[in-house]
C-alpha cells in the first residue's frame, strides 16, 4: 500500500502544478517531434504524471487506490520490495510505445495520463481475483466480465478511430502488459487463476 499511495502522492502533485503551469504540462505530454527531433526521451515516462483535467486525474488515482495494493502486495512477494514500482514505470512505456511508434511524425498528437499503467495494475487484480467484483458506473461486475469487455473494446476502437480524447491503445497494451507481467513473474498464477475461474465466488 505505501508504494502505491507514493505513486499517487507523486502522480496528484506533478499533475496539480502542471493544471497552473502550462509550460511544464507542455513539458511533460508525450508529444511525438519533441522525441523524434530533440531527444527528450523521458517524455515517454513522463505524460504518465499529467492529466488533462481534474476528472481526468480522479478517475486513474481512484482506480490506482483500490487495485494497486493487491498488485503491490503481489510483485512483492514475487519479486522484491522493488518490483511493483519497476513493473509501473514499465507499463507506462509498454503502453505508450505502440501510440507513440504509430505517431511519431505526427505534430499535432499529444497524449498524457496514466491510464496504460493504471490498465496494467488493473489487470493483474482481474488475472489474480476474477471473480472480485469491480464498480462499473455504480454497478458491480465480476472482474473476469469486466477485463474481456474491456479488451474487446478497447481494441475494436483503436482498431476503428474511435479516440477522442482517449488512448485507448495504451488502455490495451497496458492490460496485456499487467496480464504477461504477472504470469512471467510467477507462472503458478496461470494454473491458480483457471481453478478460481472454474470456482465462481461473488464474496
Amino acid at each position: 500500500m505505501f508504494q502505491t499511495w507514493i505513486l499517487i502522492g507523486i502522480t496528484v502533485v506533478v499533475s496539480w502544478l502542471a493544471f497552473e503551469r502550462p509550460r511544464l504540462l507542455d513539458r511533460l505530454t508525450l508529444w511525438p517531434p519533441a522525441i523524434d527531433k530533440y531527444r527528450q526521451y523521458d517524455r515517454l515516462v513522463t505524460h504518465a504524471f499529467v492529466h488533462a483535467d481534474w476528472m481526468h486525474l480522479l478517475f486513474n488515482m481512484i482506480t490506482l487506490f483500490f487495485f494497486g495494493p493487491r498488485a503491490e502486495t503481489f510483485y512483492a512477494d514475487a519479486a522484491g520490495p522493488l518490483a511493483y514500482p519497476l513493473f509501473y514505470i514499465a507499463a507506462i512505456l509498454v503502453a505508450i510505445l505502440p501510440t507513440y511508434a504509430r505517431h511519431r511524425h505526427d505534430a499535432r498528437y499529444r497524449s498524457l495520463g496514466a491510464s496504460g499503467a493504471v490498465s496494467a495494475v488493473l489487470f493483474t487484480y482481474v488475472l489474480l481475483n476474477p471473480w472480485g467484483m469491480i464498480g462499473v458506473m455504480f454497478i458491480p461486475v465480476p472482474a473476469i466480465v469486466f477485463g474481456v469487455l474491456y479488451l474487446g473494446y478497447s481494441w475494436w476502437a483503436d482498431q476503428h478511430g474511435a479516440h477522442g480524447n482517449v488512448n485507448h491503445s495504451a488502455h490495451f497494451w497496458g492490460a496485456a502488459f499487467g496480464t504477461a507481467c504477472a504470469l512471467v513473474v510467477d507462472p503458478s498464477v496461470f494454473s491458480t487463476f483457471l481453478a478460481r475461474l472454474m470456482s465462481p465466488s461473488f464474496l
